[in-house]
């Protein structure tokens, strides 16, 4: 399949930037699953424990807890504020897709998810760094500008080092984290921080349609 319309591409992640995610994750963990999630840790690693006796739980209890949120309580979701007009108004001027580090049998699930919010985009998923993942969408695309939109730092570093030419905007949308993570902007791999759309959408407008803005050539 190929892609290559000429218009500038928005590339965007779903959790903490469209949609909130730990937020509803935590509540979930503590109603169903008597587990503490502290939000405030900026990581997973340390950050639940048995509400009933203060243990620790394994990485691999949590991520069996994680895989568990995504199999049944997707539906919990919803839309970041702002995000849903953002990206209307976004698409009005570049193609929008969303890359998301799920597994691919969750692809269409979180398509229709967005869907049904109103965000009817193509998706993308990916495990791990997200550059090589992106790196492919731009080949597919082959779009005039490029900007790419996570909350994660380590997924900006991975990006730029494989396409530095592009846009990077570190956006993280939950109040709860967004203080506890490391920042890709101060690191120099996001070219800002901007954690709420209404500020977001008119920076990356400029980005996308603006004559002098980094472009996918060498």
């Amino acid at each position: 399949m190929t892609n290559r319309t000429g218009r500038p591409l928005l590339i965007t992640d779903c959790d903490e930037v469209l949609l909130y995610m730990v937020s509803h994750f935590r509540d979930w963990l503590a109603q169903d699953e008597g587990v503490t999630f502290a939000l405030d840790r900026g990581e997973f690693a340390g950050a639940m424990r048995r509400t009933d006796t203060g243990d620790l739980l394994e990485q691999a209890e949590m991520w069996s807890l994680l895989n568990k949120f995504f199999d049944g309580q997707m539906h919990r979701q919803t839309p970041v504020d702002g995000a849903v007009e953002a990206i209307r108004e976004i698409a009005a001027h570049a193609d929008v897709v969303v890359l998301t580090n799920l597994m691919d049998f969750r692809q269409e699930a979180r398509r229709l998810q967005l869907a049904e919010h109103g965000i009817d985009v193509r998706v993308f998923t990916n495990q791990g760094p997200k550059g090589p993942a992106l790196k492919a969408i731009l080949d597919e695309y082959d779009p005039s500008r490029a900007v790419f939109v996570d909350d994660l730092a380590q997924h900006h570093g991975s990006v730029a080092g494989v396409a530095p030419q592009i846009g990077r905007l570190h956006l993280c949308a939950e109040p709860l984290l967004a203080p506890h993570i490391a920042c890709a902007h101060v690191a120099g791999h996001a070219h800002a921080r901007i954690d709420r759309w209404q500020d977001a959408a008119p920076w990356l407008i400029d980005w996308l349609t603006r004559s002098d803005a980094a472009t996918t050539e060498s």
